[in-house]
């Protein structure tokens, strides 16, 4: 638990002062009291005040700042401020600047405009790192240190294209074992000397194709060149850690990650966290269980252990196409959406909004206006007092789940690089499909790795497992032997972990499990669909429903056909299939359903699994999840409609946390609000 020094559910956020004069400091001080600010994380973006050249170091103002927030009893999220070098090291060592993907050397300006691979740039920032940690080792206001900020961006530089040569080298061993995972006698592209390799980028392999989206002529370099950059930086967030811990090995170490983001993998840098935080920006009309996949997500990257959420808005982003402000009681309720899912922080970007630059119209507790007179300020306080009272009853609970839904980074990179069969295939959409179907049902489902503990499921979804992973078959095997319903899909089980096809029919790997053998694959434009018709009595549906994007052609092999294809030359194919393994079930769907489909199949798979939803019925705009610490058991149940709507408990109630009431029964729910029901035992 990261909260032993501050026990309850932290409340803060990032908070500049070294972008304002002095008198302001005690004013931001006075109102953050009114707020209930007692979190605030410094020094994000501040290494050009901290280090004006080479060997001068200044934190004068790092050390005042950090004491009067400790007379205040507020404490330090600390960053080392290594988001973005210095204009003078740009200028005297330009090895610290990034190649982009054309191959145009950048100039200094913007942030995460460092080359992971400089020497440069891991020199001074770990140097960075040692000089904070040894300066703040024992001040009583220091927490947790934040590491740099939203590591991004790729670099296709000369010390990458080494460091590249490198990696490939403690990967693969040899040149030979190389060109048998690229398949490089295609095209000729055999390699007979290291320094012949050189980045997939915009002037060797790769080029932007349909809709901006990254297409390569060799997925395997391609795919090792994401792994090497995701590697790249993790080391440079590593060094930066490893200089932290030495001095202060019992603070916590963290950086702050933005969910589904697809250039790092995040399954990788978790285990080099002490804990996971990471930036919440949904947009006004994000559906809100894409919001709750990426809370799960996130919590799954450490075994379901609670997460801080670093960063949200208090009202408005600037950089989305348009920044809606959040309504009404809606910052207060997607607060508690991230504590329902496993959150022990609710803290913001920003304190103080900035007066220039960028991010001058990006929300914060404190408006321009300078005092706590705003709607947005009042809300802010309104929930600090909430969460002063909540104390510590909820922190390191955990959500538990029945359920798992498998999500695999490099599986994401593999598919979206594929060179078909079709661009409309998004692979953190056809997950959502079916997080959203459990959802919208009232279901929990845990977002976990490929390497993840099946043992703990009774069900477990793993769509579009185009790459299937060393060992990840003989898991599932194991898993639906032991009794356990595992369900994938269209276009899974092609290729191996170096993206080269697994020979003797798809889906491979998972073939014997699911008693199948797809011959072949359909791309439908986006225009046509095909159907999805159920056999009668087969699994309890009826009728037909519309499919689209990809259609398997699939030949049973043992398996049990439930539903067959209503159009085209298969009319009467496998559509959806399930085969008894052991003493469980491995489904197969062929083809991308509508949602209704989904919303209707899974609950039943649920229900022969004994897994109940939270509520009796889950009216629409409705979320719950269910948070358990020391036999104890809070429900969440958030109303995201304007309107109120009644809410039918499954269990015999509890008491609301939040206003005391007892909830029993069924009861109304307000709009834009929530209860945290502690449920009688």
């Amino acid at each position: 638990m990261i909260n032993k020094a501050k026990p309850k559910i932290w409340y803060g956020g990032d908070y500049n002062p070294d972008q304002w004069e002095k008198p302001v400091w005690d004013e931001d001080l006075r109102m953050f009291k009114l707020a209930g600010i007692d979190v605030a994380t410094l020094n994000v973006f501040a290494w050009a005040l901290n280090q004006p050249d080479e060997e001068t170091y200044s934190f004068e103002w790092l050390d005042e700042m950090m004491d009067k927030l400790h007379a205040d009893g507020v404490g330090v999220c600390l960053a080392t401020s290594t988001a973005a070098h210095p204009a003078w090291m740009a200028k005297r060592y330009p090895d610290v600047l990034r190649v982009d993907f054309d191959g145009r050397k950048r100039k200094f300006g913007g942030r995460h405009n460092s080359c992971p691979n400089s020497p440069t740039y891991r020199k001074y920032s770990v140097r960075m790192a040692e000089k904070l940690a040894e300066r703040y080792k024992d001040h009583p206001a220091l927490l947790i240190w934040h590491v740099s900020n939203e590591y991004s961006g790729y670099c296709y530089c000369d010390n990458c294209a080494e460091a590249f040569r490198e990696w490939l080298k403690q990967r693969y061993g040899s040149l030979e074992s190389v060109n048998r995972a690229w398949n490089t006698g295609f095209w000729g592209h055999t390699f007979y000397d290291w320094d012949e390799i050189v980045p997939p980028n915009g002037l060797s392999e790769e080029w932007r194709g349909w809709n901006g989206r990254t297409a390569t002529n060799f997925q395997g370099i391609s795919l090792d060149y994401c792994r090497f950059q995701s590697d790249s930086l993790l080391e440079c967030y590593k060094l930066e850690q490893a200089a932290l811990k030495q001095r202060t090995p019992d603070v916590p170490v963290t950086t702050n990650l933005m969910g589904a983001f697809k250039e790092l993998d995040y399954q990788k840098w978790a285990k080099h966290m002490d804990v996971v935080s990471w930036d919440n920006y949904p947009s006004l009309d994000t559906p809100y269980s894409y919001t709750a996949m990426m809370h799960d997500l996130m919590r799954g990257l450490k075994d379901g252990q609670p997460f801080m959420l670093m960063e949200q808005t208090p009202s408005q982003q600037n950089w989305q196409p348009y920044n809606s402000l959040k309504r009404p009681g809606v910052m207060r309720l997607w607060s508690y959406q991230a504590v329902a899912h496993g959150a022990d922080t609710v803290m913001f970007f920003q304190l103080r909004r900035s007066i220039g630059a960028c991010e001058k119209y990006h929300g914060a507790v404190i408006e321009h206006v300078g005092h706590e007179h705003t709607r947005v300020f009042r809300e802010c306080a309104e929930l600090g007092a909430e969460l002063h009272k909540l104390g510590d009853t909820l922190l390191d609970s955990r959500v538990e789940s029945r359920i798992a839904i498998v999500f695999d980074w490099e599986n994401w990179w593999a598919t979206e690089l594929s060179s078909g069969p079709t661009i409309a295939l998004k692979y953190v959409e056809e997950v959502h499909k079916f997080y959203d179907a459990l959802y919208q049902a009232g279901f929990s489902a845990d977002v976990v790795g490929v390497d993840a503990d099946l043992s703990r499921y009774d069900i477990v979804i793993a769509p579009v497992m185009y790459m299937v992973k060393p060992g990840f078959a003989q898991n599932v095997e194991s898993f639906v032997s032991a009794g356990g319903k595992f369900i994938t899909t269209y276009f899974s089980g092609i290729v191996d972990e170096n993206d080269i096809v697994t020979l003797g029919g798809y889906p491979g790997e998972l073939r014997k499990v699911l008693g199948i053998w797809s011959e072949e694959i359909d791309a439908l434009l986006p225009t046509q669909s095909n159907r999805i018709v159920v056999k009668p009595n087969a699994i309890g549906l009826e009728g037909s429903y519309v499919s689209s994007m990809l259609c398997d052609l699939v030949h049973s092999e043992g398996a049990e056909v439930v539903a067959e294809y209503g159009e085209d030359f298969y009319k009467g194919m496998p559509a959806l299939t399930v085969n008894r393994f052991g003493a469980g079930e491995a489904w197969y769907l062929a083809t991308s359903p509508e949602a209704a489909f989904l919303r209707d199949w899974l609950p039943k798979l649920c229900a022969e699994s004994s897994i109940r939803p939270h509520l009796q019925s889950v009216p629409s705009g409705v979320e719950t999840t269910l948070r358990v610490k020391g036999g104890k058991r809070y429900l969440f149940v958030l109303n995201h409609n304007a309107d109120a709507v009644d809410i039918q408990l499954t269990e015999d109630g509890g008491t609301d946390l939040l206003t005391g009431k007892t909830i029993s029964g069924t009861s109304s729910l307000a709009g834009i609000d929530l209860w945290i029901v502690e449920l009688k035992a």
